[in-house]
């Protein structure tokens, strides 16, 4: 993500600083395979929601027009890809999923994924703590951006290889412009992320999602002694993980959900099928997966033409399966979207409107 200078001595750039993540408590009785899908998925979004993101104008959580700019076209960068997500801009906090702010000396940072469902709603999920108008502003933009679809840090990935000379990334991180205690360093740097939170066993040293490191921090690989130089820009890896995440959707191949007939999913783990639901009566209804399956499943009800969050459900971990009820009118159209994490047993598994 960050340009870094040639040693440990030049001007050190500030980084970002991730808020800890809480701690999902697993069964130990679930087998490593159940564990790692739930891990690995359970900050992604469901592909096709659409984000709404807030800019807070008030005190010194505000910015001027340049800044905000910025985080708009960080964005857009994300969406050129071609990825299922769609970014829209709202008026109110309440109103948005991610709510951004441009505290100056409160670094930058994002919680990770669907993290951000469980901020409160006058709260930021995402700040800005210095200039974004410059290059490296920009990649500090499309960085948290990052975190918020649900990537982490890559240089914590584990198959990285690297082994650090610690006290000297203490020292470079405890020193200006971080500043920062010995826990934030380990939390962000030296922290390795555990395999089964981590998509494949290839590091990307390119990624935007990386921090450029200057020379005599790294020991091993012997090819990054000298530093790591990031190019501060989506890479081709990021590109590759973000659209096996969140392909582009296809909405009018969506099948038709009719009460009480039962649709089989023939899904693997991370993959998704949308259901189109039209209504022919006014009533509550019930919708539920069925068979041994880890799922998380989301209901939007189309509102002029954009897919608006109706009700969702995560069962993942827990001895049940995600089901809804809610209220659908007739004349009105629903989309409803399940995303597997794990299967096992006989691995069927099914959708059903009740």
């Amino acid at each position: 993500m960050t340009g870094a200078g040639d040693s440990t001595s030049q001007t050190a750039l500030p980084y970002c600083s991730q808020p800890v993540r809480p701690e999902i408590p697993l069964s130990p009785d679930l087998s490593f395979e159940r564990q790692r899908a739930i891990l690995l998925n359970r900050t992604k979004w469901v592909n096709g929601t659409v984000l709404h993101y807030f800019f807070f104008t008030d005190g010194d959580r505000g910015a001027d027009r340049r800044q905000s700019d910025r985080v708009r076209q960080a964005f857009g960068t994300w969406k050129e890809l071609g990825i299922g997500l769609e970014f829209r801009e709202v008026d109110s906090a309440s109103e948005a999923e991610i709510r951004i702010g441009f505290a100056q000396d409160d670094g930058s940072w994002s919680y990770v994924g669907r993290d951000v469902l469980d901020i409160g709603i006058r709260e930021r999920t995402m700040n800005f703590g210095w200039d974004l108008t410059d290059e490296y502003g920009m990649a500090t933009a499309l960085h948290e951006i990052g975190h918020t679809l649900g990537f982490a840090h890559e240089h914590q990935n584990p198959f990285a290889g690297i082994v650090w000379d610690e006290e000297a990334v203490y020292r470079y991180l405890g020193g200006p412009p971080n500043n920062w205690p010995r826990e934030t360093t380990f939390h962000n740097v030296l922290r390795k992320l555990s395999p089964q939170e981590v998509s494949g066993s290839t590091w990307d040293p390119d990624s935007i999602m990386e921090y450029g490191f200057p020379a005599d921090l790294i020991l091993q690989p012997e090819e990054y002694r000298a530093g790591i130089r990031p190019s501060l820009r989506l890479s081709a890896l990021d590109s590759e993980y973000v659209l096996r995440w969140y392909p582009p959707l296809e909405d009018d191949k969506a099948r038709q959900l009719s009460p009480f007939q039962s649709a089989p999913l023939s899904l693997r783990s991370g993959e998704q099928e949308n259901f189109e639901i039209r209504p022919e009566e006014t009533r509550r209804y019930r919708l539920g997966a069925f068979g041994d399956s880890d799922t998380v499943l989301v209901v939007f009800e189309d509102v002029d033409g954009e897919l608006r969050y109706l009700a969702g459900d995560d069962d993942s971990g827990q001895d049940r399966n995600s089901t809804l009820e809610f209220n659908l009118r007739k004349g009105h159209r629903y989309v409803a979207r399940i995303r597997l994490y794990s299967a096992w047993s006989s691995g069927n598994t099914a959708i059903m409107l009740w």
